[in-house]
């Protein structure tokens, strides 16, 4: 695939996923690349899986891969006592690279609640989980209390298991019949603008 054509293509997923916020199906595909053949679909997506823009699970699900465009790394930046900072290019990242090791086990929330304030995670933040992680204790993770689901620090003392709330208003959780765990948060994501 020329690389004229591959950037087309990727612009226009790209744009697709941002406003849609899913992937296009394979039929959207050929109105997105203007062809008239799923095959050329189907060619110009193996040629993207190949290249890591997308990637494809067991079921032939597509997910976003390298979609985003990188952003600039311009240096490191003090947060403590102010320093004098000069902006020079140190290196271009993609975000979901630098966040996600694993995307056919990784999966978005959107936080509601309060009850993990204290570990930094506010409502309306997307958590990133990891579903094949065992979690140790201290992980946060996403888990199924006798049938509610909730987000919590997984604890461990002995053979005991049990959740506890990163805010102190909120007392710890016992499982009384079964507990789940739907993956380990892996990043916290604010947006503040």
């Amino acid at each position: 695939m020329e690389n004229d054509v591959m950037r087309t293509a990727v612009k226009s997923l790209s744009e697709f996923y941002a406003k849609a916020k899913r992937m296009p199906s394979y039929s959207e595909m050929l109105g997105l690349f203007g062809v008239r053949s799923k095959n050329a679909v189907f060619k110009r997506v193996d040629t993207m899986v190949k290249k890591g823009y997308f990637h494809k699970d067991e079921k032939g699900r597509l997910s976003p891969g390298r979609l985003f465009k990188p952003l600039k790394m311009l240096g490191i930046v003090t947060a403590g006592f102010p320093s004098p900072a000069e902006e020079e290019l140190v290196d271009t990242m993609s975000l979901d690279e630098y966040l996600i090791s694993n995307p056919e086990a990784t999966y978005l929330l959107k936080v509601d609640g309060d009850s993990m304030l204290d570990a930094g995670i506010q409502p309306g933040d997307l958590v990133l989980v990891q579903r094949n992680l065992t979690p140790k204790s201290g992980d946060i993770v996403v888990a199924q209390v006798d049938n509610e689901w909730t987000l919590k620090f997984f604890q461990k003392r002995g053979r005991d298991v049990y959740l506890k709330a990163g805010n102190k208003k909120y007392p710890a959780i016992m499982p009384k019949n079964e507990l789940i765990i739907g993956g380990v948060v892996i990043a916290n994501v604010r947006k503040y603008r």
